[in-house]
């Protein structure tokens, strides 16, 4: 088996002479009253114990969370290619501020346990630079937290943004910003990330980009096949329709099951959304209900105290094709949410059902 901890490893600013020291700090974390420091030391421990595979869980945003085993030498691959990728070398001075209880999380004490980074700790709250003064070299958050940390994104130079879309606004923000600034496709099937997209700076694209030794393929309904045999046996048949551009090489267009048949006409809620996020700066999601003559009609879900109606999105409206624009809106106090951020749609638009 490959070496699970470099020598130069820090936590916190503290160094681990072997692997039983480390141990014991992890076991420290165990009896802490934080969530976040309870799961960081527990992953530390299934990492070094003598199993060769750790176990994971979904984030739930799709359908209902599950473990699924990963092979520590398909994790530890996974770490190598992103590290190799971004040149996070020995000494690399990284954030963690995702929840360790998820992939992206753990991935992230990988990549610094395999690679000896002086990886820092905080809390998975909306703004982890908030009041820090050390400056990174390398972090990882969600869409929300980047949103809120826009005034502190001097203190690193590169981000990688996942568990999630990136809004047309975020993205036009990140283009004031020095920091390097990177979408990442992937899930907890293929270990994290397997390919990225330049969110500004000089190669800025539309386009994600397999990392090394990863190749892509498509479904007969145009959704993407991964393969990649340094993280994954068998190659991973994904829900996600992209327009394929090379086997290295794609542009994501939404997912299959989100689809919405309008009059004959497909309909990507995600492609809706990214085109009316930069006029509406509260939540809100697209997804469709059944209608006698289209067969299905596009709806907008917005997180509001206040009811809302069509003609107070008319505004926004005017960027989309007749078949996109939302027939009825329907407004939801309070959004219903994974640990990573994420919105449950299924369960909120149950929610609608039962009203």
């Amino acid at each position: 088996m490959k070496r699970l901890l470099h020598p130069s490893f820090r936590l916190n600013g503290d160094a681990f002479s072997t692997e039983a020291v480390l141990k014991k700090q992890a076991e420290y974390l165990l009896n802490s009253k934080e969530e976040y420091e309870i799961a960081i030391g527990s992953f530390i421990l299934e990492w070094l114990d003598e199993k060769d595979f750790i176990t994971v869980k979904t984030s739930g945003s799709t359908g209902t969370p599950k473990e699924i085993k990963l092979q520590k030498e398909h994790v530890f691959n996974s770490a190598t290619a992103t590290v190799n990728y971004f040149d996070l070398k020995e000494n690399c001075k990284a954030l963690l501020c995702l929840p360790a209880a998820y992939i992206a999380g753990k991935m992230m004490l990988v990549r610094g346990m395999i690679a000896g980074w002086n990886l820092y700790t905080r809390a998975p709250v909306k703004s982890p630079l908030e009041n820090l003064e050390i400056d990174f070299d390398f972090t990882a958050m969600v869409p929300y937290q980047v949103f809120h940390s826009l005034e502190d994104l001097d203190k690193v130079k590169k981000l990688i943004i996942g568990g999630g879309a990136v809004s047309v606004e975020l993205e036009k923000e990140l283009q004031l910003q020095n920091t390097l600034a990177f979408s990442t496709y992937g899930m907890t099937e293929t270990i994290s990330h397997i390919a990225i997209r330049a969110l500004n700076g000089n190669f800025k694209s539309k386009t994600f980009n397999a990392l090394p030794t990863v190749k892509f393929s498509q479904t007969s309904e145009g959704c993407l096949q991964i393969s990649a045999p340094k993280i994954s046996e068998e190659v991973v048949v994904t829900n996600d329709v992209v327009k394929l551009l090379s086997p290295t090489s794609f542009i994501f267009l939404g997912r299959i099951d989100n689809v919405i048949n309008s009059g004959g006409v497909k309909v990507h809620p995600e492609e809706v959304e990214e085109k009316l996020s930069v006029h509406i700066d509260i939540p809100f999601f697209i997804a469709s209900e059944k209608d006698e003559a289209l067969g299905e009609r596009v709806i907008m879900i917005v997180e509001a105290k206040n009811t809302l109606e069509l003609k107070d999105f008319s505004g926004a409206f005017t960027s989309l094709s007749a078949y996109e624009k939302p027939k009825r809106v329907y407004t939801v106090p309070q959004f219903i949410y994974t640990e990573t951020s994420k919105i449950k749609r299924l369960e909120v638009l149950q929610t609608l059902n039962k009203d």
